[in-house]
């Protein structure tokens, strides 16, 4: 076993380490297989894990090593190996190996392939440790290593400056959430002395057992909030979403891993993995579903009028995120996870599906120029039509099972949100079917260069879309109603909670009728406009009202840029002229002193080995000393 947990948590580690140093040399082919079969073995492992817990619903933790105490705090590497984690990396190695054997096919051209699955590889070895982390500062290092992976990534085509921008929006506005994320950590480990999930969730559930007092109350729902921003971040939720539609800069094969499987829903696992937290913070759920429900409804209304095929599915990303934050805050973690499984498996099918399509077009992303490509692209268009079924919440494809669980429990719990959830759904519906109607049906709108080179994509892009599709299409079945097996499965996280299997009633099939039927009428409205009178969007410079504002993203770029980046760079401009010059120069020449110095060190700096050798040879007889004599005389 021992074996099996080392494989799992290492091998993409070991494949990018090969790439990064052999894998130039070793061939284009050779490094996407060898970071491919990285990841295959960590599926494998994951499987094995699965079956484990799955039978004998016992979890366990694997001490690697000791790592550092701090006052009472102790910090151990070691990796939490339960239902809750070992279903995450089942999807995330899972998928993470179906879109590298894509990304063999698709960066083939590309002449920094090996880099480009260096990174990949690098990406899910900091998902796998973000989370299997039996404590939150190993997730803490998961989760900032996904986040320099995205930037490495998003950048990737680093020669184009607007791929570098988005790059570092990325980042910049991932670092904001996760100072909240770091904040909420440090209260946790001041507040119980513990950083270790097991020990923090004793902690945690033992004031069940005592009046709660207005500090304590104070500090968790502090602490939460934190945490919760930390979620906003990485999950791009608003305030902090903007960045993940610019995050498309990316080869499509990165748009499907960031944005289907792993970091986007890092933050519904943290959030999950501390339901003990969350659940006695009330005010905080609330906080969380009103969030979620205004992102999944801003998102969506954006998702409306976007040509770009990849902006549709990012600001669909960002709108089904919401939905699963919605199901977060009124507690319904089991549901929230259900969604993030089968948004898995059509969101990362919708994206490699439009990378089959950019790959065809060569190049052109815009769905104003495609059209006529489902007789030329069968397997692509059947694929991506199963996926869009599915994150339409047509029956019985995952996603209805899925998304109309969380309705039922917003209609349960919150009426008002229900009707903002169910509203964005119309909305997914209406923008994907526009999606398909514009790039599959009519007649072609391209080049006729285009146009002659139109042809399906290879096996190997082809094969992970199939397998896709086939679990969107019955994904669902891990959680029908009254049979619903990931419930079962999830019980033993959420011990204080009722786990009863849940039943239809009059009202839930009324519900699950209002919510197709609302389905239904996105998609007529599409059909009418898209197929029926062939409508084509009409140029960015002449779109009014709120058509502009919503192809302006409600502004929200510029007032960041107005209420903060401006403000800041000027705030920084007056320290540099001023500060910086009257500290430096004026007070006590720091400046003069500072360079003075380094005029004289660099020379030191000579290229002589000798020199070097001798310094080394110092520093070690030094170091020895003090360790072997001077420390035992005091």
């Amino acid at each position: 076993m021992n074996t099996t947990i080392l494989l799992l948590l290492f091998a993409p580690l070991v494949g990018f380490l090969i790439n990064t140093f052999f894998g130039k040399s070793l061939g284009k082919t050779i490094s996407g297989v060898l970071g491919t079969t990285a990841i295959v073995v960590s599926f494998l492992c994951a499987i094995c894990l699965f079956s484990q817990i799955n039978a004998n619903g016992k979890s366990f933790t694997f001490h690697l090593a000791d790592w550092f105490s701090i006052g009472n705090i102790k910090i151990n590497f070691s990796f939490l190996f339960d239902q809750l984690s070992v279903l995450w990396l089942l999807f995330v190695t899972g998928i993470g190996s179906l879109i590298h054997l894509y990304s063999i096919s698709y960066m083939h051209e590309d002449e920094n392939m090996h880099k480009f699955f260096s990174y990949l590889n690098l990406f899910v070895f900091f998902m796998i440790a973000l989370v299997a982390g039996s404590n939150l500062l190993i997730m803490f290092i998961g989760w900032e290593g996904v986040g320099l992976c995205s930037y490495l990534l998003i950048g990737f085509w680093y020669k184009n400056q607007d791929y570098n921008d988005a790059a570092k929006k990325a980042f910049i506005m991932n670092r904001i959430g996760d100072l909240g994320f770091l904040i909420g950590i440090f209260i946790l480990g001041k507040w119980f002395n513990t950083l270790d999930f097991v020990e923090l969730k004793e902690a945690i559930t033992h004031l069940l057992d005592m009046p709660f007092t207005t500090e304590t109350e104070l500090t968790l729902s502090i602490a939460a909030l934190c945490l919760f921003i930390g979620a906003c971040g990485k999950s791009a939720q608003l305030p902090l979403a903007t960045w993940l539609p610019d995050a498309m800069a990316g080869p499509t094969p990165v748009s499907a891993l960031i944005h289907a499987a792993t970091m986007v829903t890092a933050g519904i696992f943290m959030i999950t993995r501390m339901n003990f937290l969350f659940d006695l913070t009330p005010e905080i759920q609330n906080v969380i579903a009103i969030v979620g429900a205004i992102t999944a409804i801003v998102a969506a209304s954006i998702g409306l009028v976007q040509n770009d095929i990849k902006k549709v599915l990012a600001y669909s990303t960002v709108s089904q995120l919401g939905l699963m934050f919605l199901a977060l805050g009124l507690g319904a973690y089991e549901v929230a996870v259900f969604h993030v499984i089968t948004h898995a498996f059509f969101k990362a099918c919708l994206f490699l599906g439009s990378g089959s399509v950019i790959h065809a077009l060569q190049g052109e992303q815009d769905m104003r120029n495609m059209g006529g490509l489902r007789k030329v692209m069968p397997i692509t268009f059947w694929t991506m039509m199963i996926s869009t079924l599915a994150i339409s919440g047509i029956f019985p494809f995952s996603g209805f099972w899925s998304k109309d669980e969380i309705l039922m429990t917003a209609f349960h719990s919150n009426i008002p949100l229900w009707v903002v959830g169910s509203i964005a759904s119309i909305m997914t519906a209406f923008y994907m079917f526009r999606l398909m109607y514009l790039t599959f049906f009519n007649d072609f709108r391209g080049t006729e260069e285009q146009k002659h080179h139109l042809h399906e994509s290879p096996a190997l892009i082809t094969i992970p879309l199939v397998i896709l599709a086939t679990l969107a299409a019955i994904g669902g079945a891990i959680s029908l109603p009254g049979h619903s097996w990931l419930n079962h499965y999830l019980a033993p996280l959420f011990a204080h909670k009722s786990h009863e299997a849940h039943t239809l009633g009059t009202t839930e099939y009324t519900l699950m009728a209002v919510a197709t039927i609302g389905a239904l009428l996105g998609i007529a409205i599409a059909y009418s406009k898209y197929l029926k009178k062939k409508e084509i969007p009409v140029a960015d410079s002449e779109v009014k009202g709120i058509h502009k504002v919503l192809s302006n993203k409600y502004y929200l770029d510029e007032i960041y840029m107005a209420t903060i980046v401006k403000p800041i760079y000027m705030i920084s401009n007056f320290a540099k002229k001023y500060v910086e010059k009257f500290i430096s120069q004026a007070v006590i020449g720091i400046g003069g002193a500072t360079y003075a110095l380094s005029i004289k060190g660099k020379k030191i700096q000579n290229g002589n080995i000798g020199v070097y050798l001798f310094a080394f040879i110092f520093g070690m007889v030094g170091f020895l000393v003090y360790v072997f004599i001077i420390r035992d005389v005091k």
